[in-house]
């Protein structure tokens, strides 16, 4: 059974939001009481935070399913809906964030760094928010917009200072357990280490965090063995150190050749040339082993490494080695740019944009793109003359007809406004009416203009004695 997954496919779905409500006021004696229909709520976001008591994640290799919770629409009542509740994932620390075309969208270092990776849709209004002077009582409401949903990969890379690199039963695993109070499986067999294991490190007032990474072999970095799949928790260590087998029983391998291939592997991973690397020639304990290291020895330091001999079972030159790696992850974070605050980056919009475009296409068919206007089509509900009238009033006031106008649009040209996925295609008439002709204005209601009964018979009263005080004036008494 799979007990570690460091790679991913997440399908994320974030909530929608609620529709707002279409509601008007009745109450005995006020049969037209006004609109009072509350707005949706909106939808919960998937948002990723690093925690620090995760490890894997595993969770999500065996649940890639995940959504957050709709918004509730709005009701009668001026009531809102009630908006979605986020859904919270924790993953590891060192988790990278992937679209689905492998572009990084996020780099989770640290505890407690987040990021969104389904943003929820927004609540739509109820009539009693797109109530104005001009629109007295509203006979529609907005629709929730849609929470954004796709998939994104994660993978994990370990953080960590040092990491340990080299041949399969080289002594990665007993170097870590007797450094740290890691406990790996060690045993007398290649690919013993099936996952990265981590330990802490004391050297006097330096504490590092020390990474045994499973064994590779040539061509790791084309995929062969388990290269490919753990070399990128490499890439987030300070220093490497190539741990050497004195003692290995293979006739065709040597400490020099074997450095040389793991260095070739790791070239070819690219990005770690700028690393400090240390040298360790293990089982010296070995006699064998103790003189062979004693004759490449030289050979690597006029490479220019920091050799060292060790023996994970003797303990020899362990204390050593953990003081020199301490001084280099000293180095290391001595040299690395202090992190400052985020600065709040406001960018304004410019004058002249519109924010949206016309274009026309191949097919003669005039594209409207733009955040503005897609987003109110999907909140539009088209079985609502009026709530179509309203749309096209928004246009009008955005400038869409007179863009339309300059791109050459005539009436009765398709017009699409979305993506080619998903959009909303109408023959275009400038200045046209919504189907709701029978209701006056778009979006009003006369009923509310009418005067009361009572005001209307004094009127009437009032207009017979002028029409009546006019005619005396004019021809007298009869």
């Amino acid at each position: 059974m799979t007990t570690f997954v460091d790679r991913v496919e997440l399908h994320v779905a974030a909530g929608n939001g609620g529709h707002g409500c279409a509601s008007v006021h009745r109450e005995k004696f006020k049969p037209l009481g006004g609109p009072d229909g509350g707005n949706g709520g909106r939808g919960g976001d998937v948002i990723l935070v690093v925690d620090q008591s995760v490890t894997t994640l595993l969770d999500y290799h065996h649940s890639p399913h995940r959504k957050a919770t709709n918004g509730r629409p709005g009701e009668g009542g001026h009531r809102a809906g009630k908006d979605g509740q986020d859904l919270v994932l924790p993953v590891p620390d060192g988790t990278v964030v992937l679209g689905g075309d492998g572009t990084v969208l996020a780099d989770l270092v640290g505890h407690g760094t987040s990021c969104i990776a389904a943003q929820g849709g927004r609540g739509g209004l109820g009539n009693a928010a797109l109530a104005s002077a001009r629109r007295k009582a509203p006979g529609f409401a907005l629709l929730g917009e849609p929470g954004h949903s796709g998939d994104v990969v994660l993978e994990l890379k370990t953080v960590a200072d040092v990491a340990l690199v080299g041949y399969p039963s080289a002594g990665k695993s007993s170097l870590i357990s007797v450094l740290s109070a890691a406990k790996p499986k060690i045993a007398d067999y290649p690919f013993t280490t099936l996952v990265p294991n981590l330990g802490v490190v004391t050297a006097g007032a330096t504490v590092y965090t020390i990474a045994d990474v499973p064994g590779l072999i040539p061509g790791a970095s084309q995929g062969k063995g388990l290269g490919l799949e753990f070399l990128r928790h490499v890439e987030r260590c300070s220093v490497l150190v190539h741990v050497l087998d004195t003692a290995a029983l293979e006739s065709d391998r040597d400490p020099v050749s074997d450095l040389d291939v793991i260095e070739e592997e790791l070239r070819q991973y690219g990005g770690l040339d700028g690393r400090p690397r240390v040298v360790v020639l293990n089982k010296t304990d070995v006699p064998d082993g103790k003189d062979l290291a004693e004759m490449v020895r030289p050979e690597l330091e006029a490479r220019g490494h920091r050799v060292l001999e060790v023996s994970a079972v003797s303990h020899s030159g362990l204390r050593e080695l953990s003081f020199a790696l301490a001084d280099f992850v000293a180095q290391a974070r001595a040299a690395r740019p202090r992190e400052e605050s985020t600065r709040v980056v406001i960018r304004p919009k410019a004058v002249d944009d519109a924010g949206f475009s016309v274009t026309l296409e191949a097919d003669g068919l005039f594209r409207v793109r733009g955040d503005k206007p897609e987003r109110w089509v999907r909140q539009t509900d088209f079985n609502n003359d009026e709530a179509v009238g309203y749309l096209a009033d928004r246009l009008n006031r955005l400038g869409v007809e007179d863009e339309l106008l300059k791109a050459g649009a005539r009436p009765g040209d398709g017009v699409a406004i979305g993506p080619e996925e998903n959009a909303v295609v109408f023959d275009w008439e400038p200045t046209m009416l919504a189907g709701a002709e029978m209701l006056g204005r778009r979006g009003e209601d006369h009923r509310l203009d009418a005067p009361r009964p009572a005001a209307q018979r004094r009127k009437d009263r009032q207009a017979e004695r002028d029409e009546s005080e006019r005619e005396y004036d004019e021809f007298g008494p009869f």
